[in-house]
């Protein structure tokens, strides 16, 4: 499931460019952002790990976490990454090794890469069991 701010973005162009229609097929659910720390500790108590996509000083490279089966992934707004006063209630912050000058990427490219290596993880336990 995903969760954003408000709906309304759902119907932006620029939104559905990125999305290329994924957005019918995946449950998205209008996450104020008054809300969220409710909504991150709700799914704590529900069993989830709570991973930031996050350049942190105790941040991992993403290919070294191993995810919890059950992991709520947060991401933050292109430029400002995620708010100061969600890192503690995460679990752990994630970052994706690059070479060269530019240490950022775009928030759906990262978003993209963590649920790929969440993925990836997920399909090596399935397949060994």
């Amino acid at each position: 499931m995903g969760c954003v701010a408000s709906l309304k973005v759902t119907k932006e162009t620029s939104f559905q460019a990125v999305s290329v229609s994924a957005e019918r097929w995946l449950p998205i659910r209008e996450v104020p952002r008054t809300m969220l720390r409710t909504r991150l500790l709700e799914l704590r108590r529900r069993g989830y790990a709570l991973v930031g996509v996050e350049q942190t000083h105790t941040s991992v490279p993403l290919d070294t976490w191993r995810f919890a089966p059950c992991t709520a992934l947060l991401l933050g707004a292109e430029k400002e990454g995620i708010d100061a006063e969600f890192l503690p209630l995460l679990d752990g912050c994630v970052e994706i090794p690059q070479a060269g000058q530019i240490r950022s990427l775009n928030v759906h490219v990262s978003g993209s890469l963590a649920v790929w290596e969440y993925i990836k993880q997920r399909r090596s336990v399935l397949t060994a069991t």
